[in-house]
């Protein structure tokens, strides 16, 4: 069963240098302009920047930040959250969801997951719900947008903020809806191997509320309403002209290619595994368009799981698992969050793996990759 291919390399998670090659020119041109002009901080291409994010999102205001982590740190402290506070969001996640309201003193509490879309069970929301809790975050969760109408419905009805952690999902839609715009606040990721990544960190918030967008503008300039003057305790946490530059590039043939190559990675995965029984595929809402950050599969154990990522490393095929330790088992939050039943959670951290998706893997990489996993359950 072990070393069916010789491979000259391995097969990654993902590779930005594909990307780079087939835009070169254009990227090129990008990054070009910025050291041409060179205003490396609040350019010109910033500005054209957020307008185009807002006009693609179809929200009022866009405003670009140093990353997906900074950009939920800045939403809470422009939404008024404050030590103390409860902010209810999930345990299954990348740890700047919950480190963000812990690092401003609030405390996160946890609430599980759907077992198929892995997303927020908003049925599991109003019983977390006490005086202190201030609002939610919905992550959307390997490029899937969670539940969100009966999460907004909730946060109405209780008076709390919704913001929706949209860091692995921006492109993706919500009933022909856009990510990142759904909620009081949007928050998204520009890291590299995002949907939409830049070479470096970046991010962005989305808002509809003139206030609140006013707030984190001065927020992520430490707090400065004008130069000198500074209303809010903020942080450095502007993006780049660079960024901005190349961003711009990207999101030209963000729709029409990166998108569409990322859903026919997942649907052709979908299609060659759909009869190996052991393997439980990713489920996407009807309504729903995914961004496909990730390709998940989940297995019947973690012995097994873990199994399956050594034997496809011995073959050539690095594989991730996203996420093996769900946040409420982590050092940093013993005795500073509160917890829901996670019986889900913790299957899905135990039983998790996922496959490279992204544009430029090529058909044969996926192959490979598919007769691999067959082999395995054979």
């Amino acid at each position: 069963m072990y070393n069916i291919y010789i491979m000259s390399s391995m097969i990654q998670m993902y590779d930005p240098k594909r990307e780079y090659q087939s835009h070169k020119k254009d990227i090129d041109e990008g990054i070009h302009n910025v050291l041409t002009h060179g205003i490396f901080i609040n350019g010109p291409e910033v500005k054209e920047l957020e307008d185009k994010l807002s006009d693609y999102v179809n929200v009022k205001h866009s405003i670009g930040v140093s990353n997906g982590t900074d950009a939920l740190t800045i939403s809470m402290l422009a939404l008024g959250v404050k030590p103390g506070d409860e902010i209810i969001t999930v345990a299954h996640t990348w740890i700047s969801t919950a480190e963000t309201i812990s690092l401003i003193g609030a405390i996160p509490v946890f609430v599980d997951i759907e077992a198929d879309s892995f997303n927020l069970d908003h049925t599991k929301i109003q019983e977390a719900i006490t005086d202190k809790t201030k609002g939610i975050i919905s992550v959307s969760l390997y490029g899937q947008i969670s539940n969100i109408d009966e999460i907004n419905e909730i946060a109405e009805k209780n008076n709390l903020f919704v913001i929706e952690d949209g860091a692995q999902s921006f492109g993706a839609t919500y009933k022909g809806k856009k990510s990142c715009g759904l909620t009081t606040v949007g928050t998204t990721s520009f890291f590299p191997s995002k949907p939409l990544g830049c070479y470096g960190d970046g991010g962005a918030c989305f808002t509809n509320d003139d206030d609140i967008a006013m707030k984190i503008r001065a927020i992520k300039s430490h707090g400065g309403i004008k130069r000198f003057h500074h209303e809010y305790i903020g942080i450095n946490g502007r993006l780049d002209t660079l960024h901005a530059g190349i961003l711009l590039k990207k999101l030209e043939y963000f729709d029409s290619e990166t998108l569409v190559n990322r859903n026919n990675c997942a649907n052709y995965y979908s299609e060659k595994l759909k009869d190996v029984s052991q393997l439980s595929l990713p489920v996407i809402r009807e309504h729903n368009y995914s961004a496909w950050a990730q390709y998940s599969l989940v297995v019947k154990d973690k012995e097994l799981r873990d199994n399956i990522v050594s034997y496809m490393k011995e073959n050539g095929v690095n594989l991730a698992i996203f996420y093996p330790s769900p946040l409420h088992y982590q050092n940093c939050f013993q005795g500073k969050s509160r917890c829901m039943n996670l019986e889900v959670t913790e299957r899905i951290c135990d039983t998790i793996f996922n496959l490279p998706c992204y544009g430029e893997i090529t058909t044969e990489e996926q192959d490979k990759i598919i007769e691999l996993l067959i082999k395995y359950f054979d």
